[in-house]
């Protein structure tokens, strides 16, 4: 083993988290060493992969924060090479398009106007009569939007994602991700102008409207996360690939931290005053010695995997859009992007059109063990039974591969995080999870990122400032609203929401 490695905070994870609080805390002067599994690709899923010139995102990354903090920290980072890209996402159902959000008339073209006013009918009915105790997804969506949108709209996609029936899901995760404007609200709000029930001008839009354009860094996200590790190596700090964590345990006497970690077939030990981890709390919890009484609670989080099936098809574009969500149980496939119209730069040559099929799976299981060739077969395959490529015309396939793309909202999540939370909080002051899986939460990346400057300003503080887990917690759809609209919201709220109750009387 080499020789303990003395730094001021050692972090887990190269992801969006992870090298926020890297980059800052390097900016300010802290001595810092990242460690991070992967052995080529920062950014966690926020990575681009490159494979022959092409570029592919590890599901779809677009730049657009309300929060003031993250988008200048964006600037900063990569000052000179976000473009302008246009929004465009559609829902494949039934073997139509329609339009996200909903469009006017277009419901009642793709629906027809009997199952229109069916979806009218069910949404009234379950305005009036909702369920009262509402414990789960299905129970969440179908109070919010009906019975029949939730059967359109949500259902099939959802359970394709998740892997799991919509009546096993929390209604955390809906209250979460589809609070405010969301699919269902673009429906109803569509549907009321079809059918005449809305007084608004017939533009399409909801009332609080999507973007129309979003930022998006010119050859993909993992540019960002690539200009944030060069910037902490210049700084004179480490961010070690090929390197996973093997164990931490925190000294008695000096509080220090020691974390070994396995790298080149060797452990190194790093000794860090904090640990921030960006790591999954199940594996984390593994990790730490003595293993903490919560890791059972620990253990039973679950979490979805996910790989994409890049093609390279002999076409000038296939289609206009970012993505579409596919709401068609015939294929597996349940999104597909279009990586031209993140960026051209993602896509060497113009006589080719390169698009991802995105498939949600567990780890080990028939889709994830799959041979590549297989999988390139199967998504060559859906393309063609969804009409929107000539199998003959597929000249080439990539699998990438993404475990643990999103923590599982199941029935038992909530207790379990709270679990270890607590455990972890009154035992070890001076360890911090940050980001989506480190703190088995649904965060966009910009979320993620304020998760870790937060976590940054509690260690200059030395005490634990801001609550880091109110971030998101009351967030309404990322996608609705003016980019930095919340201008100084969160230092703002560092009296109030951000900070908790038992440190006001501190």
């Amino acid at each position: 083993m080499r020789d303990d490695e003395a730094v001021d905070v050692a972090i887990i994870g190269a992801g969006p988290a992870g090298l926020t609080a890297a980059y800052q805390l390097t900016r300010q002067g802290y001595k810092v060493t990242v460690i991070e599994k992967d052995p080529v690709y920062v950014g966690g899923i926020s990575r681009t992969v490159e494979y022959d010139g092409f570029r592919f995102d590890i599901g779809g990354h677009r730049f657009f924060s309300k929060s003031r903090e993250v988008v200048d920290l964006w600037n900063e980072i990569l000052p000179d090479d976000f473009i302008e890209r246009p929004r465009m996402s559609r829902i494949y159902y039934e073997g139509k398009f329609y339009s996200y959000p909903l469009r006017a008339f277009e419901a009642l073209m793709n629906l027809g106007i009997w199952r229109s006013t069916l979806c009218m009918a069910s949404y009234a009915r379950w305005k009036l009569f909702p369920h009262k105790e509402v414990k789960s997804f299905e129970q969440w969506v179908v109070n919010q939007f009906g019975h029949k949108l939730y059967s359109i709209f949500f259902k099939t996609y959802t359970e394709k994602v998740w892997g799991m029936p919509c009546d096993e899901m929390s209604a955390d995760w809906a209250a979460q991700r589809i609070k405010g404007l969301s699919l269902g609200g673009a429906v109803i709000d569509g549907l009321k102008r079809s059918l005449g029930l809305h007084k608004r001008k017939n533009d399409g839009m909801a009332v609080k409207s999507l973007l129309e354009t979003f930022r998006y860094p010119r050859q993909g996200p993992g540019m960002m996360w690539d200009a944030a590790r060069d910037a902490v190596v210049a700084g004179g700090n480490k961010v070690l690939m090929g390197t996973e964590l093997h164990q931490i345990a925190q000294d008695q006497a000096s509080g220090r931290w020691r974390m070994t970690a396995r790298r080149d077939g060797e452990l190194l030990a790093i000794s860090a005053a904090h640990v921030i981890s960006s790591a999954p709390m199940r594996e984390l919890a593994g990790r730490i010695h003595p293993l903490p009484q919560t890791l059972p609670s620990a253990l039973r989080l679950g979490y979805r995997d996910f790989l994409t099936v890049a093609l390279m098809i002999r076409a000038d574009d296939l289609f206009p859009d970012n993505w579409i969500y596919i709401h068609d149980p015939r294929v597996q496939v349940g999104r597909v992007q279009n990586f031209r119209s993140w960026s051209p730069e993602m896509v060497p040559d113009a006589s080719l059109a390169c698009v991802g099929l995105e498939y949600f799976c567990f780890e080990g299981d028939g889709l994830w063990s799959a041979s590549d060739d297989d999988l390139i077969a199967l998504a060559t395959s859906e393309l063609a039974t969804l009409g929107l490529a000539d199998p003959k015309t597929v000249v080439g396939g990539r699998v990438v591969r993404q475990e643990k793309a999103y923590p599982v909202y199941d029935d038992e999540y909530r207790d379990n995080v709270e679990a270890m939370r607590a455990e972890l909080e009154a035992s070890y002051p001076t360890l911090h999870l940050v980001g989506r899986n480190g703190m088995h939460r649904y965060n966009n990346q910009d979320h993620a990122m304020m998760t870790a400057m937060l976590t940054v300003r509690n260690i200059v503080a030395g005490a634990r400032v801001y609550d880091i887990w109110a971030v998101n917690e009351d967030a309404e759809y990322h996608e609705a609203g003016d980019e930095g609209q919340d201008e100084g919201q969160q230092a703002a709220l560092a009296s109030e929401r951000l900070v908790p109750r038992k440190l006001k009387a501190a």
